[in-house]
């Protein structure tokens, strides 16, 4: 298959895409045509079909998988593909690993990881309740395996959430040992937990789209709420104990701006915050890079660091 990556101005393409989004539009002269979002695993391309109606065009929707035939060209700096015929394919005529952004990392060693660093945790109240969720609630293990932690910006693939977390929980475990002040217990849980709510408020690939309930109520609530059901469970759960744990939880974005619902008022949600930011932001420039161009250089404007950014010297 030819990757969107790999296309440029002027080629023909003839291959099988996933139909990310389709949408009927109409023109300023009032002609019918198609708005399409191609995408694969390397990421998405804009598409047009201008003659909807004719007879190339076969019947598709969005999150079908169609094999397109059509020509590339440039539109105000970014390219774009002009289809001419797209066909709704069948299973096993594609791969699904060809369509999905997934972590360049080994998902089943990354769950080990997290499953160590839940062994680190002695308190027995915390541990239990990791345990309830990362080792006994299968349902939620295979959700939270391959959760993106984000529709875009950072981590917005599959195994994302999951990669987000360890990285997370790596950055609190090297605090804990360097700053006593932290209680290495409470961190590591709340570094692990921290994003759980973004199973629910994200639904699965292919669509990776916020669900009602994430629009609602967002991934802290969610999160927040989901441990304090789960502690709930475990007879005797010390209540101090679980409202410093939500607490991490809730400031992890650390500003009220940013969509906590309160500032970190614990040693443990300082910490937290900083772990939680470090790794979005240098995730973030590492995609960043990934998509540039080898020649590239100066990167542009970005909004979430508010600076125009270029790669370092080699």
């Amino acid at each position: 298959m030819k990757y969107l990556k790999d296309l440029h101005e002027g080629m023909r393409v003839s291959s099988i895409y996933l139909c990310k989004h389709r949408q009927s539009a109409v023109t300023k002269n009032g002609k019918p045509y198609e708005n399409v979002i191609l995408q694969d695993k390397t990421g998405t391309l804009d598409a047009k079909i201008w003659e909807p109606n004719s007879q190339g065009i076969d019947d598709f929707d969005s999150l079908d998988y169609i094999e397109v035939m059509g020509d590339v060209t440039s539109f105000a700096g970014a390219l774009q593909m002009s289809i001419k015929r797209a066909r709704r394919v069948q299973e096993g005529e594609y791969d699904p690993a060809d369509y999905l952004p997934v972590t360049d990392k080994n998902i089943d060693e990354l769950y080990q990881t997290l499953l160590k660093y839940v062994q680190t945790v002695k308190n027995p109240w915390l541990l239990k309740l990791l345990q309830s969720f990362f080792v006994e609630d299968a349902d939620f293990i295979k959700k939270f395996r391959f959760s993106s932690a984000a529709k875009s910006v950072h981590h917005g693939f599959v195994g994302g959430l999951l990669e987000h977390t360890v990285s997370v929980a790596h950055l609190c475990e090297f605090f804990s040992r360097r700053y006593a002040i932290l209680n290495h217990d409470l961190l590591i849980t709340a570094a692990l937990c921290h994003d759980i709510g973004k199973t629910r408020e994200l639904s699965a690939f292919p669509e990776n789209d916020y669900t009602d309930e994430g629009q609602l109520l967002g991934h802290i609530m969610m999160g927040s709420q989901m441990l304090h059901d789960r502690a709930r469970e475990i007879p005797g759960f010390p209540e101090k104990l679980e409202r410093e744990l939500i607490h991490c939880v809730l400031a992890h974005h650390g500003e009220l701006e940013y969509g906590s619902p309160k500032k970190p008022a614990l040693a443990e949600a300082v910490a937290l915050n900083m772990a939680d930011n470090t790794d979005a932001k240098l995730e973030t420039l590492t995609e960043l890079f990934r998509a540039a161009l080898p020649q590239e250089e100066w990167l542009g404007y970005n909004r979430l660091f508010e600076s125009n950014l270029r790669r370092t010297g080699q």
